[in-house]
């Protein structure tokens, strides 16, 4: 997302008239019912229109301007982001019913991409997607504004669910896929369900990433896990 930054350009001193314009359209907004919300959002679209990608880009980029210079999420107000992007607020509200949407896109921009894999075996694939979420968690560890985000998503029901719903929910089916390949080649027991061995495999990580952020994460923290969970934690012979 960083490769699109865009300067923040200084509300006009002399908008007035845009301003008000924008204060106006931004209250009749907020006056909308649901059904009239729904019906402006089917009429125009909020992607789509490529001379509007320019504008959208700024929009999201404001906000992860203001939360990285330590703005708290639940602080933001669309004012604020319009004026950091350059816009007015008409045109964010054209985009996005109000900030609770607004936000759920920011968190879908600021994820980092799936790790590629490498395809040879069921066991490389899942190091790979344990290797990815180490480096996650050491990333939110050393970045002040992933770890506010995190922090304040939790704080709001709905993002936080939005959050699950399109990034964690689609990582945790895409182990489940590699798991159950394991299972179909003879990498992993039959035995036992998918779902308990996936939990198996992404419990340490996941503990250790977002719930004991002081415990260290290893480089070779995933083939620990790994050898951890296919040899057992009988003692040896």
């Amino acid at each position: 997302m960083r490769e699109w930054v865009h300067e923040v350009r200084e509300a006009d001193e002399a908008g007035e008239v845009d301003r008000a314009v924008d204060k106006a359209v931004g209250a009749a907004h907020e006056a909308h019912t649901a059904d009239e919300s729904r019906s402006v959002r089917e009429k125009e679209p909020r992607r789509g229109r490529p001379r509007s990608e320019a504008a959208e880009r700024a929009i999201l980029e404001a906000v992860v301007r203001l939360l990285e210079d330590g703005v708290p999420l639940g602080s933001l107000s669309i004012e604020r982001i319009a004026r950091t992007a350059g816009v007015g607020k008409a045109t964010i509200y054209r985009r996005w019913l109000g900030k609770e949407e607004l936000f759920v896109d920011v968190l879908r921009e600021i994820e980092p991409p799936e790790p590629e894999l490498p395809g040879t075996s069921a066991l490389d694939d899942l190091r790979t997607m344990l290797e990815s979420m180490r480096r996650r968690g050491l990333a939110q560890r050393s970045s002040a504004f992933l770890h506010n985000v995190v922090v304040e998503m939790k704080s709001r029901p709905r993002l936080w669910r939005e959050y699950h719903r399109t990034v964690v929910d689609p990582r945790r089916e895409a182990m489940l896929a590699v798991v159950r390949r394991g299972i179909a080649s003879g990498e992993l027991r039959d035995d036992l369900s998918a779902e308990l061995m996936q939990d198996m495999l992404s419990g340490p990580m996941l503990l250790r990433t977002l719930h004991q952020p002081g415990s260290p994460l290893d480089d070779d923290l995933a083939d620990q896990i790994i050898r951890a969970a296919l040899e057992g934690l009988a003692p040896r012979p």
